[in-house]
């Protein structure tokens, strides 16, 4: 939920025209690395992949979490920094590639309990980020103040999911809950940097933290609707 370049002028300023251009090719590219995500773990679960990513990554969740934060600072310090694009859809497809990888273990879990849970868990999470974006279009407030507040939680959220991995308390339906309000708050605040604070050049980026917005909404909802089914 970072962006740089603070010194570029916000895309707010530029030209209507400019602008509507700047917001197309944002979620163009946002449904690219969706599209992107699911083939992948269509590739994955159609050969032997699936199961070797999930027997890993289910006996190394913390190393996998460490990874995942080191490939999310790389991935947006190529998109916001680097004023070339190949290295900006570098840092976009390396993170795309490691949520996929990800992925893997919790999509195992929902194909294991059945038909509808997947299915169910992707309406929900289209509906909400739907419904979130359409709040920040059509009230056009600007809800960057929650940034310092999503990172306050973001932080206290990591030491709760490592400390249950450390300790093996478990982290119920409760904090599921409590994650995809945080997601949700992460969506209004990208969706809201969009509109008035990302600079021209800097739509790969912007993609990018609604990507990962929409990828912990999604973990979280498949999440609750798995453990509602336990």
């Amino acid at each position: 939920m970072e962006y740089s370049n603070a010194y570029a002028s916000p895309v707010a300023y530029s030209e209507v025209d400019a602008r509507a251009k700047f917001i197309t090719k944002t979620y163009a590219h946002l449904l690219g690395a969706i599209a992107a995500f699911v083939v992948l773990e269509i590739i994955f679960f159609s050969t032997p992949l699936a199961e070797i990513i999930g027997v890993t990554l289910m006996s190394n969740w913390l190393l996998v979490i460490g990874g995942l934060m080191i490939v999310g600072w790389l991935s947006n310090h190529f998109t916001a920094s680097s004023k070339s694009l190949p290295q900006q859809y570098f840092g976009l497809g390396v993170y795309v590639v490691a949520q996929a990888v990800i992925f893997v273990p919790l999509l195992y879990m929902a194909k294991i309990q059945g038909e509808g849970v997947l299915e169910s868990a992707a309406l929900v999470t289209i509906a909400g980020f739907i419904g979130l974006t359409a709040i920040v279009f059509i009230t056009r407030k600007d809800f960057s103040f929650i940034g310092a507040i999503l990172k306050w939680v973001g932080m206290v959220a990591l030491l709760l999911i490592v400390g249950s991995l450390l300790f093996g308390f478990q982290l119920g339906t409760f904090f599921s809950v409590a994650m995809i309000a945080f997601a949700g708050g992460a969506i209004l605040y990208d969706t809201s940097n969009v509109l008035n604070r990302y600079p021209e050049d800097q739509y790969v980026n912007a993609s990018l933290q609604l990507f990962a917005s929409v990828a912990l909404l999604f973990w979280y909802v498949l999440r609750m609707f798995l453990s509602s089914r336990d």
